[in-house]
């Protein structure tokens, strides 16, 4: 998880000034010191340190927190504040074509996810807002990039212009022509990356920019690579003035240097960042630079978790559920459904950080087994249609048969018809006067006695 040695060292930190209670300027001079280390074991610039505790620093010993009732409160604030403003203040939205299609060229080094990470884009927009993406191939010169193109677009639903191993520039404006014609509102360019920038990809780049004017030139670059990544942001902003970055793999970068540095190396704005492999919505995020500071301050990120729930949740489903269980005709189908749901919002750890409070050395010994939700599944899919309405109907040997056609054991059988009882019992229990007080998958608490399934 992005920031996971940053947000441990910090809450370590706060942690020692909360104990303190009223703060000398030597407290807040040893605590910055602390935070400059911490920043750069995450692998961010010397020089936006530097930058960073100057600017806390200035704020947090004047009167307003020495004098402070609660300082260590108020030196948290400062830091989150700033470290809002060091990612750029609020999120950015990608610039929108007044007369459609809107052109977003992608560009990047071979190897950072461009391909992948566009088609997840192009799959956002058209699932989130009901846009007409058309993904165009113009790295012509890598191997079965086209192919992998047609693949990743295939698997969210976007089509994609080919036209082989033509001239990228001429595949760029020819694209434009189609998407005019095919009522596409929005284009997405996938150009070549090289293994590093040279002059050649640069004048092709260029080139395909001036032929096509686009409304957006996003960069990908990998989180993973560090200071490498902001060290490429330089050079690309350098040769083409970008105007936003996607951060990929920002999920398994635990020390986030390139999140934390490339705003401030750039001025360009990191406007989505890619957090799993899978090609769904889920692993997409527009970046929120005050939710951000908070999942680093170990604040949680209610706002993210309520948007993946919104995006996952089918409200029609969740009505009719709520029908059903206020006459108590839950069903395995029901139960099913609602796992299902959960599963779309992304992986269970990742979820659980989310949570304020919950920081990632606490889920450090906590071991989430993603794949029971597959094998739940199986074993409610083995059942008949009448036995998933009515489970009462399952004695011995119907469970040793849904054992073994779902390839699990009898007791993984008995294990999940438990945890359905225990569902049930709490929704009776959530009913008040007619009405659901707390039911929502992922929002609703594990209480006394219900484990989820997994």
């Amino acid at each position: 998880m992005a920031f996971e040695n940053l947000q441990d060292k910090l809450s370590s930190v706060f942690k020692k000034l909360r104990g303190r209670g009223k703060l000398t300027e030597s407290d807040i001079k040893t605590a910055m010191r602390e935070v400059r280390l911490a920043l750069l074991e995450a692998d961010v610039s010397v020089k936006v340190v530097r930058n960073f505790i100057d600017a806390v620093s200035a704020r947090a010993l004047g009167s307003d927190v020495l004098d402070s009732l609660t300082p260590a409160q108020q030196v948290i604030k400062i830091v989150n504040e700033e470290l809002t403003a060091l990612m750029g203040g609020s999120n950015e939205r990608i610039n929108m074509a007044s007369t459609p299609p809107t052109v977003v060229m992608l560009v990047g080094l071979q190897g950072a996810g461009k391909t992948t990470n566009g088609a997840k884009l192009a799959g956002y927009f058209k699932s989130q807002l009901s846009k007409r993406p058309l993904m165009v191939a113009c790295d012509v010169y890598r191997p079965a990039a086209i192919h992998q193109l047609q693949i990743v677009a295939e698997q969210v639903g976007v089509p994609v212009f080919e036209m082989g191993q033509g001239n990228p520039v001429e595949i760029a404006k020819k694209a434009l022509v189609h998407a005019r014609e095919h009522g596409n509102d929005m284009v997405f360019i996938d150009t070549a990356g090289r293994l590093h920038i040279d002059d050649a990809m640069m004048t092709e780049i260029k080139e395909i920019k001036e032929a096509v004017n686009p409304n957006e030139i996003m960069l990908v670059v990998d989180a993973m690579t560090g200071q490498d990544a902001v060290n490429v942001a330089e050079a690309f902003n350098n040769a083409l003035n970008i105007d936003s970055i996607f951060l990929a793999k920002l999920d398994s970068d635990a020390r986030g240097g390139a999140a934390l540095s490339v705003k401030a190396a750039t001025g360009k704005p990191i406007k989505f960042v890619g957090t799993g492999e899978k090609l769904d919505a889920s692993n997409i995020e527009p970046f929120h630079p005050d939710r951000m500071a908070s999942r680093i301050l170990g604040m949680g990120d209610m706002l993210s978790l309520i948007e993946k729930a919104q995006q996952a949740f089918d409200e029609k489903k969740a009505e009719e559920l709520e029908r059903k269980m206020r006459q108590s005709r839950m069903t395995l189908d029901d139960f099913l459904d609602q796992l299902n749901q959960i599963k779309k919002m992304g992986s269970m750890q990742n979820i659980l950080k989310m949570i304020p409070g919950v920081s990632g050395k606490q889920l450090d010994n906590v071991k989430i087994d993603e794949k029971q939700f597959t094998r739940t599944e199986a074993i409610i899919l083995s059942m008949t249609k009448a036995e998933r309405e009515n489970p009462s109907l399952l004695n011995s040997s119907r469970k040793k048969r849904i054992a073994a056609g779902s390839g699990t054991r009898v007791e993984d059988v008995n294990r999940l018809l438990k945890q359905f009882e225990q569902t049930q019992a709490m929704a009776k229990k959530m009913m008040g006067g007619g009405k659901v007080k707390n039911f929502g998958g992922p929002m609703a608490k594990n209480r006394k006695g219900f484990k989820y399934p997994f």
